[in-house]
C-alpha cells in the first residue's frame, strides 16, 4: 500500500502539532524546531519537492551540506550547531514514517556533520620545564613536594595516563640498571616504557626520603601503591590532578589537564624524529591511526617555521 502524499508544509506542522501536544515540549524548544524546520521546508520547495514522501538520503545530505557552507541569506552553522538543525529533521522523518505518512525514513542513513578533529594539547618543553620547577625542588626534605615533583617528571618522562601512574605499585618501578616501569593501559595491555634520567633521579629522591615518611602516616597495613597521599593511602587520580593543576597555577601556565603532558610528550618526541610506531607503543595505543592525531601537531609546527624562514613562503 502506497503512503499518502503530503506536503513539506502539512508534514512539518503536523510534526510541530505533535511536539506541542503529545511530547509536551518547551517554548524555546519548539521555537527552535520551528526555524529548523521552516528552513528545511524552504530547501525542499526550492529544490521542487512537493511530496515529503519523495525525498531521499541524498536531499537530506544536501540540506546538511548547506547548513554546513552557508548561503545568500544565512552564514555558515557549525558542526554542533548544524547537528542541532539536523536533529529536528530526523524527528521530522522518524515520526512521518512512524505514522504511516512515509514508505521510508530518508534521514535516518545521514550520519550528523563531523565536529573538526581537535588537535591534541601540548605545551613548549620551556613551559614543561617551568611547571616541574613549579611542582617542587628536586632536592630537599618535604615530602609532598619530592613526591610531586616526581609525580610530574614520570608524567612527563612516559606519556603515562594520570589513572596508570596513580594504578601503580613500587614493584612496577625498576631503577636499577636499565630504569623502566610496566604500566597496565586500557583493555589489560601491559607495555614496558624506560625511565630518562631525570624522572629516574626524582623517583629514587622520592621513594628514599619521601615515600617513607608518607606511608608512616597510616596505621594500615603498608601500602603497595608507588605515589602516596598525605594519609599515607595511594594518590588518587583526583589528588594527582591537584598536585598538575597547582604547579600549573604557580607556573603562571592556563589550561594545563592530566592529559597534557600526555600529549606534550608524543609531540615533542616527533618533533625530536622520533618514529611514531615507537610513540604509538609508548603510549600503549591499539592502532597508530590514534597516534596519526599528533603528527598534525607536528605538521602545524612545520607550517609555522616554514612560513617565518622562507624567503618567498609569504607574499
Amino acid at each position: 500500500m502506497l503512503a499518502p502524499s503530503v506536503g513539506p508544509d502539512a508534514a512539518v506542522r503536523g510534526y510541530l502539532d505533535h511536539l506541542l501536544v503529545e511530547r509536551g515540549l518547551a517554548a524555546n524548544t519548539l521555537t527552535s524546531y520551528r526555524r529548523d524546520l521552516t528552513r528545511y521546508r524552504q530547501v525542499l520547495a526550492a529544490t521542487g519537492r512537493t511530496d515529503i514522501g519523495q525525498v531521499t538520503p541524498a536531499d537530506v545530505a544536501a540540506y546538511v551540506a548547506r547548513l554546513r557552507e552557508g548561503d545568500d541569506d544565512h552564514p555558515p552553522l557549525a558542526a554542533s550547531s548544524a547537528g542541532r538543525a539536523m536533529a529536528a529533521v530526523r524527528g521530522l522523518h522518524a515520526y512521518l514514517f512512524a505514522q504511516g505518512l512515509t514508505a521510508a525514513d530518508p534521514a535516518r542513513p545521514v550520519p550528523p556533520p563531523a565536529p573538526p578533529r581537535r588537535l591534541p594539547k601540548a605545551i613548549s618543553i620551556t613551559d614543561v620545564e617551568r611547571l616541574l620547577d613549579a611542582a617542587g625542588p628536586g632536592e630537599g626534605t618535604d615530602p609532598r613536594l619530592l613526591r610531586d615533583r616526581a609525580l610530574l617528571e614520570f608524567l612527563y618522562a612516559t606519556g603515562a595516563r594520570i589513572s596508570e601512574v596513580t594504578g601503580l605499585d613500587v614493584d612496577d618501578v625498576e631503577l636499577d640498571g636499565e630504569p623502566a616501569v610496566r604500566l597496565d593501559g586500557k583493555g589489560g595491555k601491559q607495555r614496558i616504557v624506560p625511565l630518562g634520567r631525570y624522572a629516574t633521579a626524582a623517583l629514587d629522591a622520592y621513594l628514599v626520603r619521601a615515600r617513607p615518611a608518607l606511608a608512616a602516616a597510616t596505621r594500615r597495613s603498608a601500602v603497595p601503591a608507588l605515589f602516596l597521599n598525605a594519609r599515607g593511602g595511594r594518590l588518587t587520580r583526583q589528588g594527582a590532578w591537584g598536585v598538575l593543576v597547582a604547579a600549573a597555577g604557580r607556573a603562571g601556565i592556563a589550561g594545563v589537564s592530566p592529559h597534557t603532558l600526555r600529549h606534550s610528550f608524543a609531540t615533542h618526541l616527533l618533533d625530536g624524529g622520533a618514529d611514531i610506531r615507537v610513540v604509538q607503543e609508548l603510549l600503549g595505543h591499539a592502532s597508530v591511526s590514534t597516534t596519526q592525531v599528533y603528527t598534525l601537531v607536528t605538521v602545524e609546527k612545520l607550517r609555522e617555521v616554514y612560513a617565518a624562514s622562507h624567503p618567498r613562503a609569504l607574499g
